[in-house]
């Protein structure tokens, strides 16, 4: 008790030191909570901004990827769908949507299944009569079958919908998206320009012996070479190409937990993990987790993470939290350089009141108790105040940079108060030092 009225008394006296430890402190653990805030929820804020980039996994037939990886053709590392040569193997689209039905479905955003192929276009061409005038078709150009914004059901009965609609959001579009169930089609900009086609034309489409007549509702500038491209359903382009039920390439977008050196050697060979790394990797939202178990469940596929999107998430994340841990750590330097600073000229000016103390009986310990305790009072209230401070910046931050707020953890608030606990602690190491220094005898005789 006594000691603790005189932590209370001795509160009042210094108010300026007092004061600007407790600010030291304060702004301190503001900045610690808010960096720490965004570091630790920083991975599915960037896994959400890059989501809208398009697909982050993109699964092929099994024999197409291999070609792939022979003559390193790099088709399954791009965005857009449009091919420079028709497909020769396939899968099914009715398998597709077991992409839903994996360990991580709920992980899986979105997908859209493909078929490549290419067919003669015209605008115009026949409109009037229903039919087809294959002289007007002249141009031939890709056609990407695609799912738009399809509701589908999987064999769990979880309901979804999907498309490109969802995966394609840089995009711009003139008009409106194509429909699933209709005889609609979606031009690239350079290839309405070519065309000299407008929302409302009529398209005629031809391949071999089959031909399409559809209405284009929309027009889209997609910054690649699906400019040049027709999007149309699915259904239709089989249909020309007499693949029924048969699609080319899938691309699925996905929330994924950035690669590390564990999911660098699974994706080289899943068989070499021993049983616990295996199921560390396979129980964890890796890319490459995430595509193993897709070709689980799609016969006859590989499917593999787009490495670009993969890359940049893992090497933006790192370096965003480097800089916010750096940003920490010279908060905690700064604190720490103040408040002893703070403590060295409040002590030196004490030193005749600690002197006394010591000359009527106080030993070492109980006058070091007696300014840790003072020192330890007034920081937190400035860590509280601070962390309360630093939860707004966090959302502050969150909102500036994400378009959403942070999810403060606790664990960011007690790691915060334990590295302040430890900062504060070794700030005062000096102080303690030059009070054990001290010699009553030799102070209170002014010496």
């Amino acid at each position: 008790m006594f000691l603790n009225r005189m932590v209370l008394r001795s509160l009042s006296r210094q108010l300026g030191r007092r004061v600007l430890i407790a600010l030291s402190v304060g702004l301190s653990a503001c900045v610690s909570v808010a960096m720490l805030g965004v570091v630790f929820d920083v991975g599915d804020k960037l896994n959400a901004e890059l989501s809208t980039y398009g697909s982050n996994i993109v699964v092929q037939p099994k024999s197409d990827a291999v070609v792939s990886d022979l003559y390193a053709s790099g088709d399954s590392g791009t965005s857009g769908g449009a091919t420079k040569a028709d497909p020769t193997s396939f899968i099914k689209e009715s398998d597709t949507t077991k992409i839903k039905t994996i360990f991580w479905a709920y992980n899986i955003t979105d997908f859209a299944p493909q078929l490549n192929t290419h067919a003669k276009v015209g605008v115009g061409c026949g409109a009037a009569s229903g039919t087809v005038d294959e002289s007007c078709t002249s141009h031939s150009v890709p056609l990407v079958g695609t799912w738009f914004n399809k509701r589908i059901t999987a064999s769990t009965g979880e309901s979804s919908t999907v498309g490109v609609q969802g995966m394609r959001s840089w995009w711009k579009i003139q008009g409106r998206w194509a429909k699933d169930d209709g005889d609609e089609a979606m031009l690239g900009a350079t290839l309405a320009k070519e065309l000299d086609a407008t929302i409302g034309d009529t398209l005629s489409v031809s391949k071999g012996e089959g031909a399409r007549q559809l209405k284009i509702v929309g027009i889209f500038d997609s910054g690649d070479d699906d400019n040049g491209a027709v999007y149309l359903p699915s259904s239709i382009a089989q249909e020309l190409a007499g693949l029924p039920d048969q699609v080319d390439r899938v691309e699925v977008k996905a929330l994924t937990t950035p690669e590390n050196d564990l999911a660098r050697k699974a994706a080289r060979n899943p068989g070499a993990l021993s049983q616990e790394d295996w199921e560390t990797w396979y129980c964890t939202a890796y890319p490459s987790s995430i595509a193993y178990q897709i070709e689980e469940v799609i016969p006859g596929s590989v499917a593999k993470q787009v490495r670009q999107v993969a890359a940049l998430q893992g090497d933006v994340m790192k370096k965003t939290q480097a800089v916010m841990i750096l940003m920490t750590a010279l908060s905690l330097l700064a604190a720490a350089i103040a408040v002893a600073n703070l403590m060295a000229a409040a002590i030196s000016e004490r030193s005749s009141e600690f002197a006394l103390l010591k000359a009527i009986g106080a030993s070492d310990g109980s006058v070091s108790r007696l300014v840790l305790l003072e020192t330890a009072s007034v920081s937190l209230v400035g860590a509280v105040v601070g962390a309360g401070l630093g939860s707004v910046m966090a959302q502050v931050v969150g909102h500036v940079v994400f378009g959403s707020g942070i999810t403060m953890r606790p664990m960011v608030f007690v790691l915060v108060f334990v590295l302040l606990a430890v900062t504060i602690l070794a700030a005062s190491l000096s102080g303690i030092r030059s009070i054990l220094r001290l010699r009553p005898a030799e102070v209170l005789h002014g010496r």
